[in-house]
């Protein structure tokens, strides 16, 4: 079987080039003896995945992606349009959206992960009272919440968007809710979240320190918090066929140093079975244990600036 090549998003101004953000992994591959081949990624979510796909050679064989985020059902039409050029995604449409959207990963990190409780979007509107009423019981019907969808917060508008102090307010529920809907607009991947709000420990805080919740995980900021520094400690793990072949900071804070408990996550992350993947670690304030705050593709999570990441190329371009 021949070596698997990747495939980066190309510069939207120079398409013969990779995108600006992916040049150095482009590089540092040629430098590994791999090889790469470019995407259009307008393209790919304009829905034309055909033309996304022109410039990869026909039989190109086994390949990986690594770039920007994909909608579910557009990866989906990415894998088939690569498949009918004899390419082959080793990551398949099937298996992207179980590590990218939550409800795909939480049944297997359910206890390992702050409790979740979802409502599928219906054409776009924000549930109603009535809904959310239900999903606040299922959550334990009080204490604070994180409002995301299936893949990513707004925390820029934290108390606007995002945090709900009290999941027995409903009004505020349904306000913090609908906002995040109105915000969000065409771009709310899958529904609406509500997850409990965790403490982290936060960097240069006592163990006992606190931080405004849950993290964002792949490819999003820290929450917000008040304090010292605001940014939850936290670690991104990078797997591939159950293995961690990278660990390190998350991207948001590149040069914090972070050495997390893995014990229980390789079982889980075997479970789900997706090759390629990362986990999203953070401390809890209490000093109890890590906790899986978000897990992701692997193909659409960022990497830390000035990460050696030679080690995790290598293992693509040899899986």
């Amino acid at each position: 079987m021949p070596a698997p090549s990747i495939i980066f998003p190309a510069d939207p101004l120079n398409p013969r080039r990779p995108d600006p953000h992916f040049a150095w992994e482009a590089r540092l591959l040629r430098e590994l003896g791999g090889e790469h081949h470019l995407v259009d990624h307008d393209a790919l979510l304009a829905g034309l995945p055909d033309e996304a796909v022109r410039r990869v050679p026909p039989g190109s064989g086994p390949l990986w992606y690594r770039g920007w985020m994909l909608p579910s059902a557009r990866y989906a039409e990415f894998a088939a349009a690569l498949t009918a050029r004899g390419g082959n995604l080793l990551t398949s449409a099937p298996g992207y959206a179980a590590a990218h959207e939550l409800p795909g990963w939480y049944g297997v990190f359910e206890g390992a992960t702050p409790p979740s409780v979802w409502i599928p979007s219906t054409g776009g509107a924000a549930p109603g009272p009535r809904e959310l009423a239900e999903a606040a019981a299922r959550l334990g019907g009080s204490g604070p919440a994180i409002v995301k969808d299936y893949v990513k917060s707004r925390k820029h508008e934290w108390h606007e968007a995002c945090y709900v102090p009290e999941l027995a307010d409903l009004s505020a529920v349904c306000r913090v809710v609908g906002r995040f809907v109105e915000l969000q607009g065409e771009f709310l991947a899958g529904g609406v979240v509500l997850r409990r709000y965790e403490e982290f420990e936060r960097a240069g805080c006592a163990a006992d320190g606190k931080s405004n919740g849950t993290s964002d995980g792949p490819d999003g900021p820290d929450d917000a918090a008040d304090g010292p520094d605001g940014r939850a400690v936290e670690a991104r793990v990078w797997w591939l066929d159950g293995r961690p072949v990278l660990v390190g900071p998350h991207p948001d804070s590149p040069r914090r140093h972070v050495e997390p408990d893995l014990t229980e996550v390789p079982a889980l992350v075997r479970r789900l079975g997706c090759r390629f993947v990362t986990t999203d670690l953070a401390s809890r304030a209490d000093g109890s244990g890590w906790r899986v705050v978000e897990v992701g593709d692997g193909q659409v999570s960022d990497l830390p600036h000035g990460i050696d990441a030679s080690g995790l190329l290598a293992s693509l371009i040899a899986s």
